[in-house]
């Protein structure tokens, strides 16, 4: 897939997340493609609570399977507060709606940094630990699904 392609999935996945969220009678506003950390900020109509949402969005096509996992970096292990939220869009590959699990940006980052540290505990090849590395995956398991898919009321806008 071209980086295009990949970008063009990114930028879908944050439109489809404010999408879904006017639909549900929210303000929800797209920020500029350059603002760090944040891709959507929601309030509610009357403007009197508000949060960020980081969207992550990946594709079965893109992955070239059907596991809900989205890459990561190292800084997202310590980027948390109350008011921040990340929405990891599933793109499906047909005309289907997407899957948006909606998650605590503090659950995010304690799943990553658990996650990778169980990934550097494990010997990699010929019995050597895995090498540190920047890129970490947030993976939902299915025992988890029902925690997070389509909990919009997680962002407390209710």
């Amino acid at each position: 897939m071209s980086e295009l392609a990949r970008s063009l999935i990114g930028i879908a996945g944050a439109h489809f997340v404010a999408g879904e969220l006017s639909q549900r009678g929210y303000i929800a506003t797209l920020t500029p493609r350059n603002t760090k950390g944040i891709d959507v900020l929601v309030s509610k109509h009357d403007g009197s609570k508000s949060v960020s949402i980081q969207v992550k969005t990946s594709s079965a096509k893109q992955r070239g399977d059907y596991t809900r996992s989205w890459w990561m970096e190292k800084k997202d292990e310590n980027i948390f507060s109350d008011n921040l939220f990340y929405v990891f869009v599933d793109i499906k590959n047909s005309n289907e709606k997407p899957d948006y699990y909606v998650v605590k940006s503090k659950t995010v980052a304690e799943q990553v940094k658990t996650a990778h540290q169980k990934y550097l505990a494990k010997s990699g090849g010929e019995g050597k630990p895995h090498p540190d590395a920047e890129l970490r995956a947030f993976t939902i398991e299915d025992s988890d699904v029902d925690k997070f898919l389509n909990m919009w009321g997680t962002l407390g806008l209710d």
